[in-house]
This record gives C-alpha cells, sequence and structure tokens, in this order.
C-alpha cells in the first residue's frame, strides 16, 4: 500500500563521481577547486612524476548553515501550509542505466496536528488523512483503508509510521516542527555552491550538505528562503541512484477547513492491516531517524 510512499527523493544528485564524494575525501570541493595532480619538471627522455595533490578536508561553512537555518526556520514559524512535491527517483533496469519514476505528492498541514497528503500517481493514486488521532491510508480505486491510531503531534506520527508501516515521504523533514535539527546533528560538510535562476522561476542559492548517509544538493529562494529543489544520494546504496525533489505551488499560513484532513470515503473503505508492504530503498530514511536527541533516548 505504501508503494507510492517508498519512491521518493527520500532525503532528496549528484553524477557518477558521488561515490568519491561520499566518502568524505573530496566532499565539498567544487569543480574550481577539485585537486590535480601536479607533476613534476622531468630531465629530457625521463617520464615526469606525477605527485598527488593532498586530499580535500570537508568543511562546514558557516554561510551554507545559515541559508539552511533560515530556510528551515520559515517553514517552522508557518501555522499551516501547503505545496506540491514532485519526486523522480531512479531505478535500476535490466538493461543497466536508471529508469526513473515520477511521483506527485499534493500537501496540505496544519500544526500541531493535521496533515494530508494526496498522491495522483503515476502508480496506485493513494491518500493519508491525520487529524491528531488516527492516520489512515487510502486507496480509492481499490476501495482499501488502512488506519491507526496516531500520537498527537505530526512529528511523532510521522516517526511512528516510518517505524510501523516504512512510510515515508520525501518532505518529511519539511514539515517537522524543526527542521533544522536534521541538518545540525551529524554534518560533516556543507559548502555554499552559488546563484541560480532557472529553478522554480526564481532566484535561488545552491547549498551542498552531507553528513556519513546522504549527499543533499538544496536550492533556496533568494527572496522567500523557500526550498525549490532538493537532489540526493545515499551512501548505503550501492547503484548511487539518484533522488531529486521539486518543491512548488507554496501557500503558508492560509486558512484550513476541518474538512480538509477527513475522508468520508475512507471511512466506508475495507479495512486491510497498517504494515510494511515493502522495503524502502537502500539508505532512504529520513534524515531524523535514528538519531537521538541531546539527553534524550531513541
Amino acid at each position: 500500500m505504501s508503494a507510492a510512499q517508498s519512491g521518493i527523493f527520500r532525503r532528496a544528485a549528484i553524477a557518477g563521481a558521488v561515490g568519491a564524494v561520499l566518502s568524505l575525501s573530496t566532499l565539498g570541493a567544487t569543480a574550481a577547486d577539485a585537486p590535480v595532480a601536479a607533476v613534476k619538471s622531468a630531465k629530457p627522455g625521463k617520464a615526469a612524476k606525477p605527485v598527488a595533490a593532498p586530499a580535500y578536508k570537508p568543511i562546514v561553512e558557516a554561510r551554507a548553515m545559515a541559508l539552511l537555518k533560515a530556510s528551515s526556520e520559515r517553514l517552522a514559524a508557518a501555522k499551516s501550509m501547503a505545496f506540491t512535491a514532485t519526486a523522480s527517483y531512479e531505478y535500476p533496469s535490466k538493461l543497466g542505466p536508471a529508469i526513473v519514476y515520477t511521483v506527485r505528492y499534493d500537501v496540505s498541514m496544519q500544526r500541531p496536528d493535521r496533515l494530508r497528503i494526496v498522491i495522483p500517481g503515476d502508480g496506485p493514486a493513494s491518500e493519508f488523512y491525520y487529524d491528531g488521532k488516527a492516520l489512515m491510508a487510502l486507496v480509492p480505486t481499490e476501495n482499501l483503508v488502512a488506519v491507526t491510531e496516531a500520537p498527537p503531534t505530526i512529528d511523532a506520527m510521522l516517526k511512528q509510521a516510518y517505524q510501523k508501516a516504512g512510510v515515508f515521504f520525501p518532505f518529511t523533514d519539511l514539515v517537522a516542527a524543526d527542521p533544522f535539527a536534521a541538518l545540525s546533528a551529524g554534518v560533516k560538510s556543507a559548502f555554499y555552491v552559488g546563484p541560480s535562476g532557472v529553478v522554480g522561476g526564481v532566484k535561488t542559492d545552491m547549498v551542498v550538505w552531507a553528513d556519513n548517509e546522504v549527499f543533499l544538493q538544496f536550492w533556496i529562494g533568494v527572496d522567500d528562503k523557500l526550498p525549490r529543489r532538493v537532489r540526493a544520494v545515499y551512501r548505503a546504496d550501492p547503484l548511487r541512484l539518484r533522488h531529486d525533489l521539486e518543491l512548488s505551488n507554496w501557500q503558508l499560513d492560509v486558512p484550513m477547513a476541518p474538512e480538509t484532513f477527513v475522508s468520508e470515503k475512507a471511512k466506508t473503505a475495507d479495512r486491510i492491516p497498517f504494515a510494511h508492504p515493502m522495503a524502502p530503498p537502500p539508505g532512504v530514511k529520513p534524515l531524523g531517524a535514528g538519531k537521538t536527541a541531546k539527553g534524550g533516548k531513541q
């Protein structure tokens, strides 16, 4: 039931040299900064001896982290939000090169305990409703629904859904109460790439962020600080498949009717167990999953 849920960014890349990048040996290097082998001068008739450039040391740039924090704070301050997330993710084909699948998510959220996600396809259409008490996952064309009791906050509900049924959305960290918490914990490298004027129809700043599990590239609106695109590659994925998330139609602090977060059709659909339908792609999981807050327990 969560096939569409698992088809994801997830946490949201990078071309063929990603393996080296994710090893953290060259993490943060740009094309202009990439180490090149020096060549010692040699006497006539003798081959030159290459000298390896020193390994690049990952850095965490204050400018990059400040942009990520500003974007996170803009999202965290919103009492409600609606947006469209379009995720493109690669799966291996029998011919070798990856095939790209695309999933669209229409998201409506109201803090602290309301969330609706409508997934029209590709693949089976599905809908998710959370009203602070229960989470319903509906497949309308099959008239099937899985229902489970849920904790009273969006963060806790998303964590439970992931642990209990492998339900994951590529934008999970963006709707969290504190999106920056996951980005500030465990960071190994972060650097500013440069400006862009071709993503999301607005001017954006490009930032790269990485920890030991994932390499992310963000496009953040210069004026509104909203995330417009995220690309990701996961270290645990031996194929280094790329996940791409485009974010559009942003609406912050808009009024939302109570009926937005309930479904009459789900109430009358045939019930099935709320359980793991399939494993998520290798390495794919929310940034905050598996991390322990300071002074707390997992």
